[in-house]
């Protein structure tokens, strides 16, 4: 075996060995990069460069923004008023409130843009009142985890800016924009997969519609909604670049939350600062150190020999692009949704745009896989805390989310073979 060759067999081996060890990401990531670069004779100072190079982006600035605006937002009394907005839209349908489960999820995702705080947020407070209700705690727990994968297209979404840095030259206005749609279709097939449940279970139905109350809570929650609208019309616009419509709605959410809604005090946003801080760290550390990993696996040019072997399969490109979304959803069941953009976008990119896959539509399609990835064993993060949030257990939560991964996989399957459905909003735009 070439040189060459016994690299590439380390890095991935090593790093698959501590994947199944259930190593840190960010660990199996840096060590099985070390033991590469090792092993074809470089020096490790090439580790430290690689780290400062992966962080050392303007665009990667609006990320700690967008993590900041999310924390502030969903710390500042914003659940509630969104929660009721979302019961006077769709509370009157049968298994009125897991509508209102995956509606405010909606409208929470575009201000916090993290599965993980929608479930944890909206989870605490939606679950308990669902139970109370009538609903089985396994179903309004799933409910949870699957809608809060909303966040992760509807814009603003650090995920998106990190597919943007990764891809090269997509911009994150379309991506921003090419959300919303894909975003409202989930939302939708959830929607359509619980009123199923809820017919067959009698779940309750809500208070009858109100035109009155719905206006009423688009007043109150409109503070909360104009944090996205900043954000979105200001990159779209050109007014702003995203790190600096990011920046702007950190300060727009620091003046409602502590000023409008007066969710928060000034000593509790030091707090959320901190926490803040912790969640960036992570993001930041993942980033770095996969920054090695991509330039173990380019120098190795695996990206090349892995879209060879793989179109080398089948020219069929509709067999390619189920392959693509077959090795996402396999990687989101072992790994966190970061790691996955920034190592597999070099490597499957270039085979979706071989296919006729416009970009955005191919980071589209990663987001909702990894989405997918956050709800399944052994490493889904969103799955663990939506079963710790609900108090059920990790194996009932899975069962009683099954109709609902259906609903994900059908929608998927819709993003990868009706490109309109991505690029349809960003189209007007141009």
């Amino acid at each position: 075996m070439s040189q060459e060759g016994m690299a590439i067999l380390i890095l991935l081996v090593s790093f698959i060995i501590m994947i199944f060890l259930r190593f840190p990401i960010a660990y199996a990531v840096a060590l099985s990069s070390m033991f590469c670069l090792l092993s074809q004779g470089l020096p490790l100072t090439t580790i430290c460069q690689q780290m400062v190079k992966g962080i050392s982006s303007f665009s990667l600035m609006a990320v700690p923004f967008f993590i900041t605006m999310g924390c502030l937002m969903g710390s500042g009394g914003i659940s509630e008023k969104l929660i009721a907005l979302a019961n006077a839209c769709v509370g009157w349908m049968t298994g009125g409130m897991a509508m209102v489960n995956i509606v405010a999820s909606y409208f929470f995702g575009g201000i916090s843009g993290s599965a993980s705080a929608d479930t944890a947020s909206l989870g605490s407070i939606l679950i308990p009142m669902m139970v109370d209700q009538g609903y089985d705690d396994d179903f309004s727990t799933a409910v949870t985890i699957t809608s809060s994968c909303e966040g992760l297209l509807v814009p603003p979404s650090h995920n998106m800016v990190i597919y943007a840095m990764s891809a090269g030259g997509v911009s994150v206005g379309s991506l921003f924009l090419a959300g919303y749609v894909p975003g409202a279709l989930l939302a939708i097939s959830l929607m359509v997969g619980s009123y199923i449940i809820s017919k067959r279970r009698k779940y309750p139905k809500g208070d009858k519609f109100s035109l009155k109350n719905l206006g009423k809570q688009f007043l109150v929650s409109f503070w909360a909604l104009a944090a996205v609208i900043i954000v979105v019309v200001g990159v779209v616009g050109g007014w702003f670049t995203a790190t600096e419509s990011a920046a702007v709605a950190v300060i727009y959410s620091l003046i409602v939350s502590v000023y409008i809604y007066k969710g928060l005090t000034w000593k509790g946003v030091w707090k959320v600062l901190g926490q803040c801080v912790d969640t960036l760290s992570i993001v930041l550390i993942l980033i770095s150190t996969s920054s090695i990993f991509g330039y173990c696996l380019t120098t190795l040019h695996v990206p090349e020999l892995a879209a060879n072997a793989i179109i080398g399969l089948t020219n069929n490109p509709i067999i390619l692009a189920l392959l693509l979304n077959l090795i996402l959803l396999v990687l989101g069941c072992i790994m966190d949704m970061a790691p996955i953009i920034l190592i597999a976008t070099p490597i499957l990119l270039p085979i979706a745009t071989s296919i006729g896959i416009d970009p955005v539509q191919f980071g589209i399609m990663m987001i909702l896989n990894c989405g997918i990835g956050l709800l399944t064993p052994p490493v889904g993060a969103v799955l663990f805390i939506g079963s710790a949030v609900g108090k059920v257990k990790m194996e009932k939560v899975v069962k009683a989310t099954l109709p609902f991964y259906a609903c994900m996989v059908l929608v998927l399957l819709l993003l990868t073979f009706i490109p309109e459905i991505s690029l349809f909003v960003p189209s007007l735009f141009k």
